[in-house]
């Protein structure tokens, strides 16, 4: 047979918790200390710290879908239960809650990029 241990080796090498917990603080998966965005969603093609090659970074919809489930998610108990317990005006009710789904996808949105990054990067997808 052939042995895929060298293999396994290199591609699972990684550790996976602290690379996702680094991109959560928009951080270099890698270190830790450099900045992973650019700007509010852009990637940067290389950490500035180490210089760890990041332009492999391919996150596409999968944080806006991810930040739109973890809103919805968060937001239906909150406005079920505010409108239960107080009895708000519909649109008292709609202002204060649209507010906080949009304060809470701008916070969540580069976070969640970088959270995909960094579990690209410990994974070696996308040309990690």
């Amino acid at each position: 047979m052939f042995d895929d241990t060298a293999n396994d080796a290199e591609t699972h090498d990684r550790a996976l918790k602290p690379a996702v917990l680094r991109g959560f603080r928009c951080k270099c998966p890698n270190c830790g200390s450099g900045p992973l965005l650019s700007g509010y969603l852009k990637p940067r093609p290389a950490c500035t710290v180490c210089g760890e090659d990041l332009r492999y970074a391919r996150a596409d919809d999968a944080p806006a879908y991810l930040t739109i489930l973890l809103v919805g998610h968060l937001m239906a108990p909150f406005m079920h239960w505010g409108f239960v317990r107080f009895r708000p005006e519909p649109i008292v009710l709609a202002a204060i809650f649209i507010t906080g789904c949009v304060a809470l996808s701008l916070y969540l949105l580069p976070r969640i990029k970088g959270m995909v990054i960094g579990f690209q990067w410990a994974r070696r997808m996308h040309g990690f």
